[in-house]
Parts: structure tokens; C-alpha cells; sequence
């Protein structure tokens, strides 16, 4: 029977609709969708050559395309159906995997290949818009001055913001997180009201919404690109695999609730940027104007300079999004062992806050690279959106079979797999062309984080192939051993509990290099031996445990239940653990002549970790044996065991022990009947010179 681990809160309930809610779910979940207006029309632009080329047309089909892709891959597939697929309220595309994992092991691909896109092309978005917002200072009077004249200067304000966020993601963002709701809801009016004066000044654009004019745009000789204006189009959706990763934060109902006006408002600036565009089309002023930005255009010059300090503000609200769903996208990914251990630390008491170093830097440094790199917002966008594609199609791979696992109707399932397939894979060719244009750099990111998932999730299903793997063994049929050993005066204690870090199959199996560790290596006397297995759940809080005690009161297996989101502190667990068997009489009490502690119970632990070493006298193929040469390699650089089942300050030891994979064939040795050489006698042998 399964029993929960006390200390370890459930997740607070947020699926209730609440005003507070709402305004979280702003802050938290619309950072990226909600900056795309920063870009999009500006992208749309320049990429048909210019204001100087838009037509009234054009305009209008432009934004039809921008309303018809945000209802359709935004509203129906992500907040109709996507976000009815949570994992016990946990959503993305990792949680997504968890549900169906089970009805096919192939689907493990399309997961690593939609984490892997989503984490590259994630990787731009804090480039992107702090960027933008930025540029949208050049050449603006603050306090009778102009702070920022060339992009030299945009450059290095942009690399100054980037850095401070950074840092500061390893005190936690506890606080400045509870101002991210209210400065969004401004943003959102802001962005609203501006859109809808706009708009009123010529409320032709409405045509928008009838989809004639998306289609006949993409077939208009007006728009120069063809079906590649869509890789522009997309950028203002590229927000909604986010808003799916981020449902767990908020929960569904709260999303449901605030996204009708977060997309009122997009779309409104849409059409009042459109409306401007219009008005300004022939104006020999911007064309002549080689870099400008219709959203910050159509403001009053007196309304400017709080646009672009409000915008400023959600560009670094939409790219702590975004480092934050990176941490939890990566922590996800190891718990489900598709990534290596990394290590993990939680800055502040709040639910689901961690921090990742190496995910940081990385981030930081490949933004920072980006920003040099590109030195522009225009050339950014130009990249921008070519790999979320993927990870788009790769969620409706997923969404498909979940769609199959709840018995949805076959043909409605089909029809929701090649609708949005469809739609995507389109978009994915017309953000073909952007490969050339800078693409190839989010490519080669997601290139090499799948690679070492796929070397990490491989290596360990190749290491742990029955085919492969050195014998098991029973710990029942060493039982008497192990009683004898611990009644063994003649031996000194090595130790009051010894834990091993194991894998238990089949309810008493365990590798035998475990039992030569304690029994040959060097006989280990303990009052108890631990054998503890953690499993990672599909759901993501879980925090159960069992344990069998084979009728003894030495031998504990104990397997620990946790959810993927769930830290593994195995130490403080164990201690629960031990002090409620002690309490139901299933071992005997361990008190202590000399401690500090009074009425102490428990005994001392120590730990043993196996860490394996490819043996020479391996016998696979060539090709796995290079996946388990690259995962070994890549775990000696990684974190340690210790440090990922949070064992730092517990006494560790580590034995290396030889993996040895495949049939095993050894040369057996003959008594030789040569005889014995004298001791100048030269042995004429080449095998024995080499």
C-alpha cells in the first residue's frame, strides 16, 4: 500500500476562476503571444519590400491572415482542445507525452523533437522583443535629450537588460513576479485602446474577419512572397505552445477566462496598425525611412514615450516567461530521463519556482550571441519562428493519440490530425525560407539538444536491454546472508542504515554488482540494508512511497513515487520513512549512546552509488556501444548522483564498478608444456614483444 510523503504540500488549487487568477494568468502565461504585436506587421512589411509596396488590399488580407491564424491555432487548437489534455492540471508538450506514452513507444520522437524546437526557438524571444521595444526608443527626446541615437547604442541596452535578468534568476523572481499580472493588464488595455482609435478611423478594416480576403491574399500578385508571407503571419501565434506549457501555473479555467480579452485586444492593434499602414502607405516620409515600426508610429507623440516603456516592461515580462518555461521544460525532461541530470535549486518558497544554472547561462549566452549576431530586430524576425513549427506539429502528433486514448470518434481525430497538420506543415514551408535568413542558428541549437537527448533516453534503454545487461540476482536468496553479516562482530560497523541507490525488479531483483558491493568487496556490517528505487510518475506532484520488508527487520526495498515536476531529496525522505516503520513497529528503534539530539531514534546513514565504467570487454554493436561511450561521457560532466537525489551533505560512497554489455566469451587458458626460459635465454615470440 502506498503511503504519502509528509512535508511535500499538494499544488495549490488554481482551477477555481477568480479575479486573482486572472491576473496571473496575465503575467504568467501571455509574455510571448502578448509582445508579438511588437513585430508582426513590422515583419509582415518589410518582408513585401517595403510601405512603399502595401496596398489597401493587402493591408486587410495581412490582417485577416493574423485574426484567422490566431482563431484557428490559438483559440481551437490550443485553448479548445489542447488544454483539455492536462496531466492532473499540468500542461506542454513533456506533460502531454506522459498521457500517451503508453499506447506507443515511437512516441517518445516526436516529444524529444517538439522539447528540443521549443527550447531553440524559445531561445529568441527575449532577443526579439527587448530588441524591439528598444529600437523604439532611437531618436526619442527624454528630458530634453536623446538617449539612444544608433543601434550600436539599442545593442548594448539591450545586452545591459538581458544580463540583469539573468542574475537575478538565482534570487527568484518571487517578488517582482507578483507586479507581472498588473503590468500585463495595462499592456493589454494599452495595446487595446490604441488599436480600437486606430481602428475607428476607418473601420473598413473590419472586412478582415471574413476569411476571403486571407485566402485571396496568398494567391494576389500584391503580395510579393506568395504562401511565405505566412512565416511572418506566424509570429503572432508563436505565444501558444507557451500558453499551453504555462496552463499548470493557472489552471485551465483562468485561462479560459482571460484569453477572450487578451485576444480582443491583440486583434484590435492588428487592425489599428492596419489602418495605420493604410493612411501612411504613400507618405514620402516613412518611405524613405529605412528601419521604423508601425506600432510605435501610430502613437501620439505624446503617448510614445510611456509605449515604449510599457512595452519595454512586457518584453522583459513575455522573456522571464520564457526563461522560466525553460527551466521547467528541462527539469520535465530530465525527471522522464530524455535529458541528463543538471543541477536544481528552488530560490523561494513558491510552488514550482526553480533555477537551473546551466539552463541560464545557456540561455544567456546564446541571447546574447543572438543580439550580436543579428544587431537588429528586422534580421531577429527574420529568423524567428522556423522551429516552433515543428514543435506545433510534433503537439499534434501528440494530440492525436490522446484524442484516440479518450475514445474521441476516429474520424473526428483524423480530421483534427490533418486539419491542423495541414496547417502547419504549410506554415513550416512557407518558414522554409527563413533557414537561409538566420534560421539555420535555432536549427543547429534544437539539432544538438536533440542529439543529447537522444544519446540520454537511447544510451540508457540500450544499457538496460535484458540482452545486454550482467545477471541479477535475488536479495532473498542472500537473505541469510546478509543476517549473518549484520550479527558479525568480527567485522567492525560500517555503518547504522547502508542505502543503495538501485533499481528493484521484479519486487527482489537487483543487479548483482549490489550484492558483491556489500557480501566480497568489502564486507559492509549494517543493522539495516536500504534498497531504494525511485520511479518517476506521470503525474507530475505525486509523493507516495511503498515498502518491503521481506519478513525481516534488516531489509527494506523501498520504492519512492514522484511526480515529474517533484524533487528527488531521497535523504530527507528516507528519514520520514524510517521514523514512520519504527512507529508501526516494522523495524526496531536505533538509539543513540552519544548524540546531541535528545530521545534519538535513528541511526546514521550511508550511502553507496555504483557508478559503471564501459567495460573493453563489451560485445555490442558498434553503434550502440558509441551511444553508451556518449552518454557515459556526457554523465561525467553533468551532476553527479549524489547531488540529483540530494544527498550533498549525507556520507556517500561511490564504488566504480565495470559495465559490461552483450555475450560475454572469455579465451580460457592451457597449461603450457614449454619450458621454463634461463634467465639470458632470448624467447624469440612476436605476440609476446607486441
Amino acid at each position: 500500500m502506498s503511503k504519502s510523503l509528509a512535508g511535500i504540500k499538494d499544488k495549490k488549487n488554481l482551477t477555481r476562476l477568480s479575479v486573482a487568477g486572472l491576473l496571473v494568468t496575465l503575467g504568467v502565461v501571455y509574455g510571448d503571444i502578448g509582445t508579438s504585436p511588437l513585430y508582426v506587421m513590422k515583419s509582415i512589411i518589410e518582408g513585401n519590400g517595403g510601405i512603399m509596396h502595401v496596398s489597401d488590399d493587402f493591408v486587410v488580407g495581412s490582417v485577416s491572415l493574423v485574426f484567422w491564424t490566431l482563431f484557428l491555432i490559438t483559440t481551437v487548437k490550443y485553448v479548445f482542445i489542447a488544454l483539455r489534455a492536462d496531466n492532473n492540471g499540468e500542461g506542454g508538450i513533456f506533460a502531454l507525452y506522459t498521457l500517451v506514452r503508453k499506447r506507443a513507444k515511437w512516441l517518445i520522437i516526436p516529444a524529444m523533437i517538439g522539447g528540443a524546437t521549443l527550447l531553440a526557438d524559445g531561445m529568441l524571444t527575449p532577443a526579439v522583443t527587448v530588441t524591439t521595444a528598444i529600437e523604439g526608443l532611437k531618436g526619442i527626446h527624454v528630458g530634453g535629450a536623446i538617449p539612444i541615437t544608433n543601434q550600436q547604442q539599442v545593442i548594448l541596452t539591450t545586452i545591459i537588460i538581458l544580463s540583469v535578468l539573468f542574475i537575478i534568476q538565482r534570487f527568484g523572481t518571487q517578488i517582482i513576479g507578483r507586479a507581472f499580472g498588473p503590468i500585463m493588464f495595462v499592456w493589454f488595455t494599452f495595446i487595446g485602446v490604441l488599436g480600437l482609435l486606430a481602428t475607428m478611423q476607418d473601420l473598413s478594416i473590419l472586412r478582415a474577419l471574413n476569411p476571403y480576403y486571407a485566402i485571396h491574399l496568398l494567391v494576389s500578385p500584391e503580395n510579393k512572397n506568395g504562401i511565405f508571407i505566412l512565416g511572418s503571419i506566424f509570429l503572432a501565434t508563436t505565444g501558444a505552445e507557451a500558453l499551453y506549457s504555462d496552463m499548470g501555473h493557472v489552471g485551465r479555467r483562468n485561462v479560459y477566462g482571460s484569453w477572450p480579452y487578451v485576444n480582443l485586444c491583440l486583434v484590435l492593434n492588428y487592425m489599428g496598425q492596419a489602418v495605420w499602414i493604410d493612411q501612411h502607405n504613400t507618405s514620402q516620409v516613412f518611405q524613405k525611412m529605412a528601419d521604423f515600426n508601425p506600432f510605435f508610429e501610430m502613437m501620439p507623440a505624446w503617448l510614445r514615450l510611456f509605449g515604449i516603456a510599457i512595452a519595454t516592461l512586457a518584453a522583459i515580462i513575455a522573456s522571464q516567461a520564457l526563461i522560466s518555461g525553460s527551466y521547467t521544460l528541462v527539469s520535465e525532461a530530465i525527471k522522464l530521463k530524455i535529458m541528463p541530470r543538471l543541477n536544481i535549486s528552488y530560490p523561494t518558497n513558491q510552488k514550482g519556482q526553480l533555477y537551473i544554472p546551466v539552463v541560464n547561462w545557456a540561455l544567456w549566452a546564446v541571447c546574447i550571441a543572438i543580439v550580436f549576431y543579428f544587431q537588429t530586430s528586422a534580421h531577429m524576425e527574420a529568423a524567428y519562428g522556423l522551429a516552433i513549427t515543428i514543435t506545433m506539429l510534433m503537439t499534434t502528433i501528440l494530440l492525436f493519440t490522446w484524442l484516440r486514448s479518450k475514445k474521441v470518434n476516429p474520424g473526428l481525430a483524423g480530421l483534427m490530425l490533418v486539419f491542423f497538420g495541414s496547417i502547419e506543415i504549410i506554415f513550416f514551408i512557407s518558414s522554409a525560407v527563413k533557414f537561409a535568413h538566420g534560421g539555420y542558428v535555432t536549427a543547429l541549437i534544437a539539432l544538438i539538444l536533440l542529439t543529447i537527448m537522444f544519446i540520454w533516453y537511447f544510451g540508457d534503454r540500450i544499457k538496460n536491454q535484458d540482452t545486454f545487461r550482467s545477471d541479477t540476482v535475488s536479495l532473498l536468496a542472500y537473505k541469510n546472508q546478509l543476517a549473518s553479516l549484520r550479527d558479525d562482530n568480527n567485522f567492525p560497523s560500517f555503518t547504522t542504515n547502508l542505502v543503495y541507490m538501485t533499481k528493484v525488479q521484479n519486487g527482489n531483483r537487483v543487479n548483482k554488482d549490489i550484492l558483491y558491493s556489500i557480501l566480497d568487496k568489502r564486507p559492509k556490517r549494517a543493522q539495516v540494508y536500504w534498497f531504494v528505487t525511485v520511479n518517476v510518475t506521470d503525474e507530475p506532484y505525486t509523493t507516495e512511497y511503498t515498502t518491503d520488508t521481506y519478513g525481516t527487520d534488516f531489509m527494506v526495498n523501498v520504492q519512492l513515487y514522484l511526480g515529474f515536476r517533484m524533487s528527488q531529496r531521497v535523504n530527507v525522505f528516507l528519514r520520514q520513512i524510517i521514523n514512520e516503520m519504527m512507529a508501526r513497529g516494522e523495524l526496531p528503534r536505533q538509539p543513540q549512546r552519544y548524540t546531541t539530539i535528545p530521545d534519538r531514534n535513528v541511526g546514521d546513514f550511508s550511502f553507496v552509488l555504483i557508478q559503471e565504467e564501459l567495460s573493453p570487454e563489451t560485445q555490442i554493436p558498434t553503434w550502440e556501444r558509441m551511444i553508451i561511450q556518449a552518454r557515459l561521457a556526457i554523465q561525467r560532466v553533468t551532476v553527479t548522483p549524489a547531488t540529483w537525489f540530494g544527498l550533498e551533505y549525507a556520507d556517500v560512497v561511490t564504488e566504480h564498478v565495470p559495465l559490461i554489455l552483450g555475450k560475454i566469451s572469455y579465451a580460457m587458458l592451457k597449461l603450457s608444456r614449454r619450458h621454463t626460459p634461463e634467465p639470458n635465454e632470448d624467447i624469440e615470440d612476436n605476440e609476446t614483444e607486441n
